[in-house]
């Protein structure tokens, strides 16, 4: 039987020793705190966030931990377990959007990015400061290991340097966590270069425990609905496929401007406001983006449909026939429609469903990345072992697997 690899979380306290000793040991002395977010995993609603529809995504007990000493310069010094003998030193008086004299091509865009947003939005100015980064998200999975990145830094200059926006993760001031969103997402998309939405940064400082987030991405509201799969006998498989994965080689860009120029022929300014899908389709005549339309309206149904249902009760019965013929339906459309998946996420969605269960599909932004599937209680070992046989069969990187329950946001760890 083939082996299954887990990817476990570190708990708080685990990770925020690890960053303490990583810090210790490149910086000397102590840090000031560890600060964390989570990666997320989007339920359903995949690519409709820059067309304005609505999003249903938790955030993962994996996080992204930085320990952080202010410094009294505007250095800042920045360290991970994979750059221990090499240290990154920017200056935040230099630091420049991409493709500009002072941009930074590092892993270090994300996190400096986020006080350079910060500075643009009118906090600060910020000191310097030295960091060090562990994290547990999974990166190349299409489960915003970035975003959790960003989001760790922002609640942690957000305390260094009271700005006041953040609250605490127990107690957290949500209009001020809109703040730091834009911030993350202009980090992201000016510093280190990827022209995403705000999705993954919202997932990251304004999911709750226990909860998903249905987000509607026309004014960023937010509703928490309760998620627990354990009382319906259920649970998330995740299966990060480990596929080549990035929202860098022009593929994103590519349906983003698809939708926008669908949505002039249209004239609307967001996908998310057509109403009626079929005299839609009538009027565009580009046969690409008459796929992207059927999409993103598809999904925005099939959201909200999949959030009804949570309103409803349990995940059981119809309710849950239902629930799983939406994942299907959403995997379908971006595969066919949208375009977005890959062989992996195919076969891993399709081994998930031949064993049992009640929906899959994938998550993300696709072109690699992670699948989920929604199974019994105490299935998701079985479906995993199917899955890792399957790939190897297949001569496929091995995959890689969580169960995922829906953790807490962004904040500092005790």
């Amino acid at each position: 039987m083939t082996e299954i690899v887990w990817n476990t979380a570190a708990g708080g306290d685990q990770g925020a020793a690890a960053a303490r000793t990583l810090f210790t040991q490149v910086f000397g002395g102590d840090p000031v705190g560890v600060w964390s977010a989570p990666g997320r995993v989007n339920v359903i609603g995949e690519h409709v966030d820059y067309n304005g529809g609505p999003c249903l995504p938790i955030a993962l007990p994996h996080r992204a931990y930085v320990a952080v000493r202010p410094r009294e310069d505007r250095i800042v010094r920045l360290v991970s377990p994979q750059t221990v003998d090499a240290v990154d030193v920017v200056d935040l008086d230099e630091v420049a959007p991409r493709g500009q004299a002072g941009e930074v091509r590092t892993w270090a865009a994300y996190l400096v990015g986020v006080a350079w947003a910060l500075e643009q939005a009118g906090h600060g100015p910020l000191g310097g400061f030295d960091v060090a980064l562990w994290n547990c998200v999974p990166q190349g999975g299409g489960l915003s290991s970035s975003a959790a990145l960003e989001c760790s830094m922002a609640v942690a200059l957000d305390e260094l340097f009271d700005l006041g926006l953040a609250g605490t993760a127990q107690a957290p001031d949500d209009q001020g966590r809109k703040v730091l969103v834009d911030a993350c997402r202009r980090a992201e998309n000016e510093i280190a270069g990827a022209n995403t939405g705000g999705l993954d940064q919202t997932a990251s400082l304004r999911c709750a425990a226990g909860h998903a987030l249905a987000l509607d991405c026309r004014d960023m509201s937010t509703e928490q609905i309760p998620f627990d799969l354990a009382r319906d006998h259920l649970e998330l498989l995740v299966i990060d496929t480990r596929a080549p994965h990035s929202l860098n080689d022009g593929q994103y860009a590519s349906r983003r401007a698809d939708c926008e120029a669908a949505a002039a022929v249209l004239g609307v300014d967001l996908l998310v406001e057509v109403e009626d899908l079929d005299a839609a389709l009538a009027k565009v005549e580009d046969p690409r983006q008459v796929m992207r339309v059927r999409h993103v309206v598809s999904e925005v149904a099939r959201t909200r449909a999949f959030i009804d249902l949570l309103r409803q009760g349990p995940l059981e019965g119809e309710r849950l026939a239902v629930a799983g013929a939406l994942l299907d339906d959403s995997h379908d459309s971006l595969r066919d429609d949208y375009q977005v998946t890959c062989r992996e996420l195919d076969l891993a969605v399709d081994v998930a469903r031949a064993h049992g269960a009640h929906g899959a599909r994938m998550t993300g932004g696709g072109f690699g990345g992670s699948a989920i599937a929604l199974v019994d209680q105490g299935q998701g070992a079985e479906v995993a072992a199917r899955v890792a046989e399957a790939f190897a069969l297949a001569r496929l990187n091995e995959p890689h697997f969580m169960i995922a329950v829906p953790g807490g946001p962004a904040g500092r760890e005790q």
